[in-house]
């Protein structure tokens, strides 16, 4: 395409374009795969100066788009994200000529030996890596002064809809979504930090069942809420990511429940009369002491909006648990020794080989590094990261007996209900505590220009009908606005 059209292209058909537009524009020779990443690098060229989403580009994007355009024309697409630019959080490794950081200066320099299973994944379908995307560092474990969206590395990532919250620690791939500075992109999640920054910049967040997507390869928090997933302008956008990343992942141990999954077709789910008869749960405990008055009164609108689907809500159900009765520790006794066993097994190159030398990187650079402090790292390290500490054995037991068992599974059961419906991401922290899955979906830009989501969770393994109720929804209401 000539470079004028191409421009005109750009403005005028790229910006909330979907994967399946995208597959059909390609399909047809209208464009290539080449020709998107020039637009998506236009786009980050011109936009990414408001957000600072983008932390990396990957230098081979254009040559690997070259050549899967020269495979779609001798053997077809590979899957529907053949060819598609995709952006990842930068707490996945990816083994070529970008960093793995976790936004953190201290590992500035590493570069991963391996991809990650999930860029495994993605390059297996033909996904173009695009480059990397900033977060809150040390994904929000570094200090509980740290700010949203926050790394030394990238600086302040910035909401597209103006002076507002970016969302957890995937902050920098939601806002890079939100902003079309991509097709769609990876976040991962330990409390919230897909669901956050999906209702905080009008996108659809798709928080797996803990099992489904392997972990190998990211930098971690912890090994019993960590899981990644997509963030998207669109479910279907979201859905056709998310079944790309489903498989056994042979050094991730609990993804041999994603066996059945693996080939299952998701399609299925995309009913517009997918909340028909559908019981919603309505949890207020999780949220009524510290919504805004506005955003209740949208998430009553919303409410009304279901029932009109013909949903019918179950209100006031009290789960029996808040989310200050769960067991932080967990978290705590966690990052230390999940977050020692990927610095020990880094490229031999890296430095930076504990947690103790995360701290003392910090401690010499404190103008460029501390200006948060560090007191999460701190705490961290002063447990053994033995994990047979009996403060943390209490606490996993009663994350596990109050957000799985008695929190979401049992009151589900008791009131009769299919899934929970909340507003934005409250009550995020029992369902990863859980390792429950949850969909988000946007709904509305308030009055002040702040974006507005809906949350549907429920037990594990739901995400086949989590999915179909956001559809359901999103086909009803068109929430999504771009900034």
């Amino acid at each position: 395409m000539h470079q004028k059209k191409l421009e005109e292209y750009r403005l005028t058909k790229l910006d909330e374009m979907t994967i399946a537009e995208m597959q059909k524009e390609l399909a047809e020779g209208h464009i290539t795969s080449e020709e998107l990443i020039l637009m998506y690098l236009e786009n980050i060229s011109l936009r990414d100066s408001n957000t600072s989403a983008v932390l990396e580009l990957n230098p081979d994007a254009l040559q690997i788009a070259q050549a899967l355009d020269f495979e779609r024309k001798l053997k077809g697409p590979r899957s529907a994200l053949h060819g598609i630019p995709i952006l990842v959080k930068d707490t996945m490794d990816t083994a070529d000529k970008m960093h793995t950081s976790a936004g953190s200066l201290a590992l500035k320099d590493h570069y991963a030996l391996k991809d990650a299973n999930v860029v495994k994944k993605l390059r297996e379908a033909g996904a173009i890596i695009l480059g990397k995307t900033n977060m809150t560092e040390w994904a929000n474990f570094m200090s509980d002064k740290l700010t949203n969206g926050y790394s030394s590395r990238g600086g302040q990532t910035k909401n597209p809809y103006g002076a507002f919250d970016v969302g957890g620690s995937s902050s920098g791939s939601a806002a890079a979504v939100a902003s079309n500075l991509a097709a769609a992109a990876l976040g991962t999640e330990t409390s919230g930090s897909i669901v956050d920054p999906a209702a905080q910049n009008n996108l659809v967040g798709i928080k797996p069942t803990m099992g489904l997507i392997g972990r190998t390869g990211i930098i971690p928090i912890s090994h019993t809420q960590d899981v990644p997933g997509p963030l998207a302008r669109t479910v279907e956008d979201a859905v056709a990511v998310f079944a790309s990343l489903i498989a056994v992942d042979p050094d991730d141990p609990i993804t041999l429940q994603a066996e059945p999954f693996e080939k299952y077709n998701w399609s299925i789910h995309f009913k517009k009369d997918g909340l028909q008869g559908v019981k919603l749960g309505v949890a207020r405990g999780l949220f009524e002491d510290s919504i805004s008055k506005e955003q209740l009164a949208l998430f009553e609108d919303a409410l009304e909006k279901m029932k009109a689907c013909g949903a019918e809500i179950i209100d006031n159900v009290d789960l029996g648990a808040d989310q200050e009765d769960l067991g932080f520790a967990v978290l705590l006794h966690e990052f230390k020794a999940d977050l020692n066993a990927y610095l020990g097994k880094s490229n031999p190159l890296n430095p930076i080989r504990s947690l103790e030398d995360v701290i003392a990187y910090n401690n010499k650079h404190p103008k460029e590094m501390l200006p948060f402090g560090q007191n999460l790292l701190e705490q961290a390290n002063m447990t053994t990261g033995k994990l047979n500490e009996r403060e943390y054995i209490e606490a996993l037991e009663r994350n596990r007996f109050l957000a799985a068992e008695q929190g979401i599974a049992d009151t589900l059961k008791q009131v009769g209900a299919d899934a929970l419906v909340l507003p934005q991401a409250f009550g995020c922290n029992i369902n990863a505590a859980a390792g429950f899955p949850a969909v988000a979906v946007p709904y509305r830009i308030s009055e002040t220009g702040e974006p507005f989501g809906i949350m549907f969770t429920a037990q594990a393994f739901s995400d086949p009908q989590l999915i179909e109720y956001a559809y359901a929804f999103e086909q009803a209401t068109k929430g999504r606005t771009k900034p």
